[in-house]
């Protein structure tokens, strides 16, 4: 599933600095990601407080947003991990599904999302969700190691999760150990792993992912 066209508009308007489409972007979702958040924390100045944080996530995600994710999806899934986040910091652990979209649990469909759908298109608006929550883990993680100068691991991830390259092939175009791709690779998985578990779905289902 793509954003549509309206939606793949406002973000061009974003990215081009217009106020107008910001607020439009936030009077759009704000609600909808409050009721998710605060449906999991059950405090509505912490949800706020959750919400504002994933907005600014988004502005930070925004050069890499690719727009055959849909928005929505984009932003529950920084939702959710900053939710996670923030229940890791308090020491508890999620008790309902991050993944908005979720069917197969009571209210787990994202908040306002006042449609019937079949089950291929909510397998496949999972699907996208699930999608999402991995870019914006591995989006944030990115920006981490930027700012820290971390250009050999930023490579590693570039030649072996958007290029497919082997281990070994890596290895041979950076001149570095095979051990040391690996580490990288084990560091990356790790986290895409724990993005997705707090968020009720196995990694190794989804297509295009490397996991050996």
């Amino acid at each position: 599933m793509t954003a549509d066209p309206l939606t793949r508009e406002l973000v061009e308007r974003i990215r081009r600095g217009e106020a107008a489409a910001w607020k439009e972007c936030i009077d759009r979702y704000e609600g909808r990601l409050l009721a998710f958040v605060n449906s999991r924390v059950r405090n509505h100045a912490v949800a706020e407080e959750l919400v504002q944080e994933t907005f600014l996530g988004f502005l930070r995600a925004l050069p890499n947003y690719n727009d055959q994710t849909p928005l929505d999806a984009f932003l529950f899934a920084i939702a959710a991990n900053k939710l996670t986040d923030h229940l890791r910091r308090e020491g508890r652990r999620p008790t309902l599904p991050l993944v908005a979209g979720d069917s197969s649990q009571p209210g787990g469909e994202i908040p306002g999302a006042d449609r019937a759908a079949s089950s291929l298109v909510r397998s496949q608006e999972r699907r996208a969700t699930e999608e999402a929550v991995l870019a914006a883990c591995l989006q944030e993680w990115i920006l981490r190691w930027q700012e820290r100068g971390e250009w050999e691991r930023l490579k590693c991830v570039e030649l072996l999760f958007v290029r497919g390259w082997s281990n070994k092939d890596v290895a041979g175009r950076l001149g570095i150990s095979e051990q040391a791709v690996a580490n990288h690779k084990h560091f990356v998985l790790d986290k895409l792993r724990t993005a997705a578990r707090n968020a009720r779905f196995e990694l190794d289902h989804l297509p295009g992912i490397v996991t050996e």
